[in-house]
């Protein structure tokens, strides 16, 4: 029986019932049905004792999760790009348009283990796991571990913000250079920093920029929202973008591009990264094009 996931409850933590408090912290479980579903088959327990939905989390608590899998699921057949991959951990980089996991078959999850090589330790997981997760729609760097210890480890670096995660993005409008986001999610401290890379005139749009974003802190949808809040939509966001600006068949042009993390066995810094989908470059540079064949027509 596996630990995969450990969480301590950190001061200041009160008034809310486990199951409220796992989905938002448990990376393993993506919703509350499969927290409570957890909770209630002994899989999350607080301090090692099995507990009920309801009952109060305070500080100091320890909340695990076991590998208490049955069945186990079928493999989905998808090829992924393996960017990195040793014993331990892997990084692949997630097509748009798929969920990382959760109670479908065709997630990011079920499709790892035809990519990824079988690792024989004892403390193997009996399948890889993500250590985090991106929007469906998101693209980029995803985080994989394949031992009990990794997904441990991993998650405890997330949770103490040690991981660092580089997006880049085309959104709508002409951004500053530089500049900071501090807006509440949810009720919530959120935090994204960005920078211009590039920024291109528009027919439509009157400008579109290409930027990248550092996220400090990881609220549900935050680059999103933030940058649809601050005037800047993200280009193809069905959800916070304005209507009537979204792309046929394009998707959200949203990609995580870089994580530097500490490598969960050995403890050396690692730095991973990839460039951006060649969707961002191409549509940008025909956004130009028309632009400029446009001015010349009337010249």
């Amino acid at each position: 029986m596996n630990i995969i996931e450990t969480h301590i409850v950190p001061d200041g933590v009160s008034g809310i019932r486990f199951s409220d408090y796992a989905w938002k912290v448990i990376n393993a479980i993506p919703s509350r049905k499969g927290i409570k579903k957890a909770i209630k088959n002994g899989e999350l327990r607080i301090n090692g004792e099995v507990s009920g939905t309801g009952a109060w989390v305070r500080p100091g608590q320890r909340i695990d999760l076991y590998d208490f899998e049955r069945h186990t699921p079928k493999d989905y057949t998808m090829p992924l790009q393996v960017v990195y991959e040793d014993d331990y951990i892997a990084l692949i980089n997630k097509p748009a348009g798929i969920d990382v996991n959760g109670n479908k078959f065709r997630t990011v999850e079920n499709a790892l283990a035809l990519n990824l090589a079988a690792i024989s330790s004892a403390d193997a997981l009996k399948r890889p796991r993500p250590a985090h997760r991106l929007d469906s729609q998101t693209s980029g760097l995803l985080l994989i571990a394949k031992t009990s210890f990794a997904l441990m480890n991993l998650g405890r670096q997330f949770e103490n913000r040690d991981i660092k995660k580089r997006y880049r993005a085309v959104v709508i409008g002409k951004t500053e250079e530089r500049g900071r986001i501090e807006r509440l999610v949810d009720g919530r401290d959120a935090i994204t920093d960005y920078a211009l890379v590039r920024c291109v005139p528009s027919l439509k749009n009157t400008w579109l920029s290409l930027i990248d974003l550092w996220p400090h802190t990881g609220r549900t949808h935050q680059l999103r929202r933030h940058m649809a809040e601050t005037g800047f939509p993200i280009l193809g966001d069905k959800l916070y973008g304005p209507e009537g600006f979204i792309l046929r068949s394009k998707g959200l042009f949203l990609c995580a591009v870089e994580l530097s993390f500490h490598h969960p066995e050995s403890g050396a810094p690692m730095t991973i990264a990839i460039d951006e989908p060649l969707k961002f470059k191409t549509f940008l540079d025909r956004e130009t094009r028309r632009y400029e064949n446009y001015n010349n027509s009337l010249a």
